[in-house]
């Protein structure tokens, strides 16, 4: 059961009134790698390649939308691309994918089918039981995974009691996922407002979840 509950601020809901998320819930065994999930990432580039180049991805709205969003929020999406849009342009450069670890891999999978910039949250690091989405201020504390310290004003975020967990760039240290990870919590934000899309692709994280992480106690909710 999801038990937290994601509120958009009417911050961000002046910026993007369009905008519709989705959350997916699920008790999961995490592991290291796992092979057939990534023949089925492979699969999919190899078809995407011969569909999309650098400059198209631009036009894909789920990607369009979330630019336009940095450019009302006072960020350039070029120099902090969000992570949809990054996923995509690194696998049609050639540089292949990151290997994380088996949850993470399979919401990038998703990311990738349709653009989206998902959060992908360790549930039982979320202080608290509301999220709130707003817009980062100056000088506001964020640690990148793997990115250390970066400047957050003017991008879309989601704060928990404690402070900032993800934006669409990044995603925070405090609360991503590792192998002893046990609840999920990938948020999809959808700042093209397609309901149809966003409920797909929570629901493809869904059914990654039960292919590739023994899901259990599975749950998608909207917002």
């Amino acid at each position: 059961m999801i038990g937290k509950r994601i509120q958009v601020s009417d911050e961000m809901r002046g910026v993007c009134p369009a905008f519709k998320g989705a959350v997916v819930y699920a008790e999961m065994t995490n592991s290291e790698y796992n092979e057939s999930l990534w023949n089925e990432i492979n699969a999919f580039l190899d078809g995407y390649k011969n569909s999309y180049d650098i400059d198209s991805i631009k036009n894909i709205s789920s990607i369009a939308a979330t630019r336009e969003v940095y450019r009302k929020c006072g960020k350039d999406p070029s120099r902090y691309r969000p992570s949809g849009e990054a996923l995509i342009r690194r696998a049609l450069q050639g540089k292949g994918l990151y290997k994380v670890n088996t949850v993470v891999d399979l919401i990038n999978l998703a990311s990738i089918i349709y653009g989206y910039s998902i959060g992908g949250f360790d549930y039982d690091k979320i202080v608290g039981d509301e999220v709130i989405l707003g817009i980062g201020e100056e000088n506001e504390p964020y640690e990148g995974i793997g990115r250390g310290v970066i400047n957050i004003a003017g991008l879309p975020v989601y704060r928990d009691s404690v402070g900032g967990i993800g934006t669409p760039t990044s995603d925070n240290e405090r609360t991503k996922m590792m192998l002893d990870t046990r609840r999920v919590f990938a948020v999809v934000n959808g700042y093209d407002g397609n309901v149809s899309q966003v409920t797909s692709c929570a629901e493809c994280i869904e059914t990654l979840l039960n292919k590739y992480a023994d899901a259990t106690h599975t749950e998608i909710s909207f917002f």
